[in-house]
């Protein structure tokens, strides 16, 4: 939040957003804290439903922007990835974004993690257009590698895992839209 309110022009009250993230629950929660213009906060909670054990992920057939800033920052302006996770059919549960070049990018709500063929841990750079998330960075300080992948890539991947900093690293299988029901 530190960086994009920075980039942005945001003021930032650092004990006021620690104030409003000292929760204590007895169940996971889905925490939002949101930042405005002029510096107002607002926390939102909801509970953490269980997912899935494996991820099933299909292609969306949207394209992201390389050069879009916004994919580069988390902030409320997520409508590509809104409509499409509404639009989740049966049997679905992450779209998998590719960019105008068809570099692999990430999810509506998740990045994307591959043990490639020669056995390499790897994620897209941000350079293909996708948000430099907490679990991302955490994998990269651990040795995980930054390498441009296509579809080949994937369809050659020992593993695929999906994740984000709430649910972390879970593995994931591509769908062919006959077998998910995707038009």
């Amino acid at each position: 939040m530190g960086r994009t309110a920075a980039a942005l022009g945001y003021p930032l009250d650092r004990a006021k957003a620690q104030a409003l993230l000292a929760l204590s629950a007895d169940a996971p929660l889905r925490v939002r804290l949101t930042l405005g213009a002029q510096g107002d906060m607002a926390c939102e909670t909801a509970p953490l439903p269980p997912a899935a054990p494996v991820w099933r992920l299909a292609l969306a057939v949207a394209r992201l922007d390389p050069a879009d800033i916004w994919l580069r920052h988390k902030t409320t302006q997520r409508g590509i990835y809104d409509r499409a996770r509404a639009a989740l059919p049966a049997g679905v549960d992450e779209w998998l974004f590719l960019n105008s070049r068809d570099e692999v990018c990430e999810g509506t709500i998740t990045t994307i993690f591959v043990q490639t063929a020669d056995g390499a841990h790897v994620t897209p750079p941000l350079a293909c257009g996708l948000l430099p998330g907490i679990l991302r960075a955490r994998l990269l300080a651990q040795g995980w590698q930054e390498r441009v992948l296509d579809m080949g890539d994937l369809a050659r991947a020992r593993q695929i895992w999906v994740g984000n900093a709430l649910r972390g690293l879970i593995p994931a299988q591509l769908v062919t839209p006959g077998s998910a029901g995707v038009a």
